[in-house]
């Protein structure tokens, strides 16, 4: 229905809510009359439409679609677009649960910027996502992650690994008391995270439950995506604590993939420590105030010796002692000169590695981890990765999946947007997707008015006019090279133009930061 026209219905009053009497609102103000036009073609994320153009041109959209393992033999059922493109639009909307959904279902210009027939009910997609074989379901899912990121591996990059904690409030399948610190008496899920720790991508998500925390539960697959990344193997390995140990060691050495990982402060690790204290020949403090030594060890259960640096950093400030006096009362000393006395207190981590790099250069590399920190913590509390819980685990593994393959449409995207760092979900959605939007269709032609409600328009106009670059060069490309992968072309346009923000400290040659 065509502008003039939908204005006429609402004025006659043909049962599409505008023959009703306005509701008379006395505000702050002054007096405003409102009507109800439920029938009207609008969406507060009206910058959506740029995003959904990204996603044609390259193509990624339509490729998950097709190779969705989901069949339907009824007449009456969704399709698989409307399907995915409902969780699509959930994940980016940043919805943790599938009732969430139900705030999308009026928002017919999302659904037709994405080729949708309608945007489809939560239980819709609950049932859609139960019909998904788990091995033909993981198998989809792992492929298009995997082709999210690798076109854009050709350069040093470094891959790190975690595990993170999903608290359950259920009785879900693989909901155990596991390893929790928040919440010690909670069952949980386990998240193991395969990330890309200069572009800050995923290459995939390991749902466990909540006793399979350890990294042997994480070796199988670390192993099966080394093997895969063929020729863009990362040029390292990193992780906590947690992977510092003989099976994940040996799983590296047997591909000769070199690794850092941290090592547990275990009894072995401290009389290490103990007598290296001790040594003369401890390296200057750099910029964080770390001195660097190195030496060799075999702890029990290892199958040979292997390269150890001890980092330490004198600790000078910032420390409180707790007391408790005879009445119960809590009582804080500082710890200045008069409480500590002459003594030094010092932290100090170890770390196990097989590169030849500098110990300085190691040091920093570690530190470098704390970056993705971040990352897990954005997944998780921004878009919603640990959220999509249902009762079986195959559904919450390709919920979590398809979570993080959006994740990494939207970082590429954003990237090309503003190529000169990152944006975190609760900066970019407001900036680059956030607007109201009112389509009116006349003559076959939708017009699609965009009110932005951000106080930086001009430059939200000046980001949408970097992805509009990207996506011609990505298309002049293409009719030059009729077997041209456009999401390959999108990667290395991106990626050109991000790599000076990639080198922001000196690290060894051929390894990047992680900027």
């Amino acid at each position: 229905m065509g502008e003039a026209r939908r204005k006429r219905a609402l004025a006659l009053g043909d049962g599409s809510g505008g023959g009703e009497a306005p509701v008379v609102v006395d505000t702050l103000g002054g007096r405003m009359h409102v009507r109800w036009d439920e029938a009207a073609p609008a969406t507060p994320n009206g910058q959506l439409v740029f995003f959904a153009e990204f996603l044609a041109a390259t193509g990624v959209f339509e490729r998950w679609v097709q190779k969705c393992p989901l069949e339907y033999r009824s007449g009456n059922a969704p399709s698989k677009r409307d399907v995915l493109g409902t969780l699509l639009l959930g994940a980016l909307a940043g919805h943790r649960r599938y009732a969430h959904i139900t705030a999308l279902r009026g928002d017919a210009v999302a659904a037709q910027a994405l080729g949708m027939s309608k945007v489809v009910s939560e239980d819709a997609l609950r049932r859609g996502l139960q019909r998904i074989d788990e091995d033909a379901g993981a198998a989809w899912m792992r492929s298009a992650l995997l082709h999210s990121v690798q076109q854009a591996l050709d350069k040093p990059w470094v891959l790190d690994i975690d595990a993170s904690i999903k608290p359950l409030y259920g009785r879900q399948e693989g909901a155990e008391l596991g390893y929790n610190p928040h919440k010690p008496a909670r069952p949980s899920h386990v998240l193991h995270t395969y990330w890309v720790g200069n572009l800050r991508l995923v290459l995939d998500v390991l749902v466990t439950s909540g006793k399979q925390h350890t990294s042997a539960h994480a070796k199988g697959r670390l192993g099966c995506l080394l093997d895969k990344l063929g020729h863009r193997r990362p040029v390292l390995v990193r992780g906590d604590c947690g992977y510092g140990n003989e099976g994940i060691l040996t799983e590296l050495e047997s591909r000769n993939q070199p690794y850092l990982l941290r090592l547990r402060q275990t009894k072995n690790v401290q009389r290490l420590v103990a007598r290296q204290f001790a040594r003369s020949d401890w390296s200057r403090a750099d910029s964080q105030g770390c001195q660097m030594v190195q030496d060799e060890l075999q702890l029990v259960g290892w199958s040979r010796k292997r390269r150890v640096i001890i980092v330490r950093q004198r600790i000078r400030q910032g420390l409180v002692r707790e007391r408790v006096n005879d009445r119960g009362q809590l009582r804080l000393a500082f710890a200045d000169a008069a409480v500590l006395g002459p003594d030094r207190l010092w932290e100090y981590t170890v770390l196990v590695t097989d590169v030849a790099y500098p110990i300085e250069s190691i040091a920093a590399l570690y530190r470098d981890r704390a970056d993705c920190e971040n990352g897990f913590d954005e997944l998780k509390n921004q878009w919603g990765l640990s959220g999509f819980t249902t009762q079986d685990l195959n559904r919450c593994q390709t919920t979590a999946r398809a979570c993080a393959l959006v994740y990494n449409w939207w970082s590429w995207y954003c990237r090309a947007a503003h190529p000169g760092g990152r944006l975190e979900a609760i900066t970019s959605r407001p900036l680059l997707l956030a607007a109201v939007g009112k389509a009116a269709s006349h003559a076959g032609q939708t017009t699609l008015y965009l009110t932005p409600l951000h106080g930086r328009a001009a430059t939200i106009k000046a980001l949408i006019a970097n992805v509009g670059a990207a996506l011609q060069h990505v298309r002049r490309a293409a009719e030059q090279f009729s077997n041209l992968d456009p999401w390959g072309a999108m990667l290395h346009y991106i990626s050109d133009r991000i790599a000076p923000s990639l080198r922001a400290s000196p690290v060894p040659p051929g390894l990047p930061a992680t900027g």
